[in-house]
């Protein structure tokens, strides 16, 4: 049975840049000011993983590990397990056509990204690197398509590399929400 909100220690938050990832002079996503579509999208979708890497910046192997709440299989390390996936999927498999099998999930554990995170430096190592590397072959990709109008295949169906990139974005930010507040329950950082 679910706890009532008033079951639950009022805690008082301040907003201080003493909390939150890096102070604005220091930060080192863009602030705008981009211009073309391939800008645009490709701008969000670098300083959405740059916050990726940010939220997760200066924690070891048990914090990465870390679970949200009961029934939730949440965590950092399953987040960066989970995008490096996702990565590999849209532009491994989806735009460059390429046969793959998924790095944290097979068909009899397709949860495996966040099930089997566990808190061992040596997996969260790999799951950076792995993250790191789907990454770059991604920006390969996009860095040698002539337009966003270039075409992959999903589902048996064409799919221009523009759409790819906004699903990206809205992947990444919906994670990144979840890493919010994985992060605050960690040691209180707050989101930015």
């Amino acid at each position: 049975m679910l706890a009532h909100m008033t079951d639950y220690p009022k805690i008082e938050r301040k907003f201080g840049w003493r909390d939150v990832w890096v102070a604005p002079d220091e930060d080192p996503r863009s602030d705008g000011g981009l211009t073309g579509e391939r800008a645009v999208l490709t701008g969000y979708l670098r300083d959405y993983r740059l916050t990726l890497t940010l939220k997760c910046e200066g924690l070891d192997a048990e914090a990465m590990a870390r679970r949200s709440v009961e029934p939730s299989n949440l965590s950092l390390l399953g987040l960066v397990r989970h995008l490096a996936g996702v990565e590999q999927h849209w532009f491994r498999k989806v735009m460059a056509g390429e046969t793959i099998s998924r790095h944290y999930r097979t068909d009899d554990n397709p949860n495996g990204d966040f099930e089997d995170a566990a808190p061992d430096p040596a997996m969260v190592a790999e799951a950076w690197a792995t993250w790191r590397a789907e990454v770059g072959f991604a920006e390969r990709v996009v860095d040698g398509a002539p337009d966003m109008d270039l075409l992959g295949t999903v589902h048996g169906k064409p799919i221009e590399l523009r759409e790819v990139l906004v699903h990206m974005i809205e992947e990444y930010a919906r994670h990144l929400g979840h890493a919010d507040f994985l992060r605050e329950r960690i040691d209180g950082r707050v989101g930015q």
